[in-house]
């Protein structure tokens, strides 16, 4: 029954994205979210001493956080279209009759390495929330107004509503808590990078639409 009922409901219901402002988003239940980029490291090639300070250290940083943050790890095929593309211009404009060979071998052996071998691209997200507080009640009504009483569209709207200062008041909120993860990452030899507002938009097409790679690449 309730395929049935989700069976005529539009895409959008079901992304849970209000909107993506100045590098935040916004999600329907009124949370934020600002979401860093962060660099592997090569745990495998660290001493055994290194591995185990590595270890605490990441242990004593998740411990000092007063909120929670996500960590997500993308792993997708990588595309290497344009690789292939910018080889293939640089055939053409090789005039040296030897590098030009050496440089269609090379092609093809590309081409052939990647139909038998998938190439993966990972990347590591992290997740820093916020949740504003949100005001129930509403101007010239008593408290309990805004449990029990009935309230129209308009004064729901109104009360659920944020203004430009408010934004920008939680998401120095929100800035302060990704600067404090950005810190403790950065601590472990990592780098650390905030998507702007095209790179999240980027992010979450391609989470939203894995089948789908119209969108522009962006490097971060």
């Amino acid at each position: 029954m309730s395929d049935n009922n989700n069976a005529g409901k539009p895409a959008q219901d079901f992304v849970p994205i209000e909107e993506i402002r100045d590098g935040v988003v916004m999600l329907k239940d009124h949370s934020m979210r600002l979401v860093l980029l962060v660099s592997s490291l090569n745990f495998a090639l660290k001493s055994a001493d290194e591995q185990v300070a590595i270890l605490l250290q990441f242990q004593n940083f998740l411990n000092s956080l007063d909120f929670h943050i996500q960590i997500s790890v993308q792993s997708r095929r990588l595309d290497i279209k344009p690789y292939l593309r910018t080889l293939e211009e640089q055939a053409v404009a090789q005039t040296n009759e030897l590098l030009k060979v050496q440089t269609r071998e090379y092609i093809e052996f590309i081409k052939k390495f990647t139909e038998t071998v998938d190439i993966m691209e990972k990347k590591f997200f992290v997740v820093v929330p916020y949740t504003p507080p949100i005001l129930t009640k509403l101007p010239g009504k008593g408290f309990l107004s805004g449990w029990f009483g009935k309230k129209s569209k308009a004064q729901t709207d109104a009360a659920l509503a944020t203004k430009q200062s408010d934004f920008e008041e939680h998401r120095t909120q929100l800035e302060q808590r990704a600067a404090v993860v950005s810190q403790g990452f950065s601590g472990l030899g990592l780098r650390v990078a905030q998507l702007g507002t095209e790179e999240l938009v980027e992010l979450y097409f391609k989470i939203f639409n894995p089948g789908d790679s119209n969108i522009p690449r962006i490097n971060v």
